[in-house]
């Protein structure tokens, strides 16, 4: 009797977990946010995400010289705010990336890149996030990263943009950019607990 009820339990408790997602609520948008973006509190935090994203390895034969012709062309502008870790990574790695092919860089406001984000339809998810457009024109831009990411992953993704804005098809430059981390700084709250 004893072995037959222990073994009921067993079952009950490893099919709980299999049961419940099958009449679970369906996955929202809202959802599929808040598992893409990772705020972070502190360093530590910001690193042990970073060390889960995976590493570009591959890059493209005209790679250094399709960013090294693009400095003349295109800016790297990016958003930030006072105290944010990610941003600070973040502005590190576009430094380490403009001495290195000449890209100019450059901080755009909170509004101007809620409206950005807004124009090509992106859920406002705080800072940073990073964006290539042409030097010349402000209604073209391309985000190379929503949070923070490692300096292979955004040169990439400079490349990426790069491209689409000389005339590759966009669906071919998105499949390959990088996945953007989403490892992004916790909002601050006012004194009346809102954002």
């Amino acid at each position: 009797m004893q072995k037959r009820l222990t073994i009921k339990i067993l079952v009950v408790l490893f099919a709980v977990p299999w049961i419940a997602p099958l009449s679970a609520r369906p996955i929202t948008r809202a959802d599929a946010a808040r598992a893409a973006i990772h705020p972070v509190h502190d360093a530590a935090q910001m690193q042990a995400w970073l060390a889960r994203v995976p590493v570009t390895r591959d890059f493209p034969p005209d790679f250094a010289e399709t960013l090294s012709s693009a400095a003349s062309l295109n800016v790297i502008e990016m958003t930030t705010a006072p105290g944010c870790l990610p941003c600070a990574e973040l502005w590190a790695r576009l430094g380490e990336f403009r001495a290195r092919y000449r890209l100019p860089v450059r901080i755009i406001g909170r509004d101007e890149a809620m409206l950005r984000a807004g124009r090509l339809g992106l859920p406002w998810v705080g800072h940073p996030v990073a964006w290539v457009r042409p030097i010349g024109d402000e209604r073209r831009a391309i985000p190379i990263a929503i949070g923070t990411d490692h300096l292979v992953n955004l040169a990439r993704n400079v490349y990426l943009a790069t491209k689409m804005l000389s005339g590759v098809r966009p669906d071919v430059g998105l499949r390959a950019m990088a996945k953007y981390t989403g490892i992004v700084a916790v909002a601050a709250r006012s004194p009346q607990g809102r954002p």
